[in-house]
């Protein structure tokens, strides 16, 4: 059964904060610099530099503010209370969890998750099934990693990444293919670690 962030064992998962630093990811791997963890950043370019020739890990996003974390939470909750009148706090939160993490245990917040793709050795983004981003509800699911209806292309696509990045000791949030984290408190429970390295940041924390 699918582990979701809203699940209560992830926010029982302790936090001990070893106090890395947030650093930017080198332009070839990240155009934007996205910042993460030192220790996530390691990984993915070790994780990089497994890839076949001419395919590469492209990051777009990784810490991510916790003013900007809760708006996204609260755009993504007001879409699915339009299209489910009625729905509970608890439902609503599950339903949200799929997509966007509940703030207090959120791995972008912790600079400890990037949201990457594979690219072509001209940049181009190959074929994973889905946009990055794309909500269950636009995907008709395909955002799952898992997930059926998506094309020989993208499954191989998606493998490859598992492979590469599960190799660093990355996981994955099984319902967006793009998701990886490394050390947060979903990482924990799903490894079985008594406790996460990574906690909260502020938006201070992003190196210059």
């Amino acid at each position: 059964m699918t582990i979701l962030l809203s699940d209560p064992r992830v926010r029982a998962v302790p936090v001990v904060e070893c106090g890395e630093p947030l650093v930017r990811l080198p332009h070839d791997l990240s155009p934007t610099g996205a910042p993460v963890r030192a220790g996530l950043a390691e990984r993915l370019v070790a994780a990089d530099a497994l890839l076949p020739l001419g395919v590469r890990l492209r990051v777009v996003e990784g810490f991510r503010p916790v003013e900007q974390q809760r708006a996204i939470v609260a755009a993504y909750a007001a879409e699915l209370r339009a299209l489910h009148p009625g729905i509970g706090a608890d439902e609503l939160e599950r339903l949200t969890s799929r997509f966007v993490s509940p703030v207090d245990v959120a791995p972008h917040v912790a600079g400890a998750a990037v949201d990457l793709t594979l690219v072509d050795a001209c940049g181009e983004e190959l074929d994973l099934g889905t946009a990055i981003d794309a909500t269950p509800e636009e995907s008709d699911g395909r955002c799952w990693f898992a997930a059926a209806g998506i094309g020989a292309d993208a499954r191989a696509h998606r493998a490859l990444l598992a492979e590469v990045l599960g190799l660093q000791g990355l996981v994955n949030y099984p319902t967006e293919w793009w998701h990886w984290s490394f050390g947060d408190r979903y990482w924990a429970l799903v490894t079985g670690a008594q406790h996460s390295l990574y906690g909260p940041l502020s938006a201070a924390a992003v190196a210059a």
